[in-house]
C-alpha cells in the first residue's frame, strides 16, 4: 500500500479522452518508463501546472 506525505489526495472519478497519434502515444510512453514514472502521472502534473499558471484553481 503507498504511503501518503500528509497530503490527502483527491479521488480520481474522471477521465478525459483525447486522440493522439500513435508514434507519439509510444514515444511519450516510453520516455516516461524510463524515466520511472507513468504517462498520467506526466499528465495529471502538466495540467496542475498549467492551471497555476493561467489562473486555474
Amino acid at each position: 500500500m503507498a504511503s501518503t506525505t500528509g497530503k490527502k489526495q483527491a479521488k480520481k472519478d474522471s477521465q478525459l479522452i483525447i486522440r493522439i497519434n500513435t508514434k507519439e502515444r509510444d514515444e511519450f510512453v516510453a520516455l516516461c518508463e524510463s524515466l520511472d514514472t507513468s504517462a498520467a502521472r506526466e499528465i495529471r502534473r502538466f495540467i496542475r501546472t498549467f492551471q497555476k499558471e493561467h489562473g486555474g484553481n
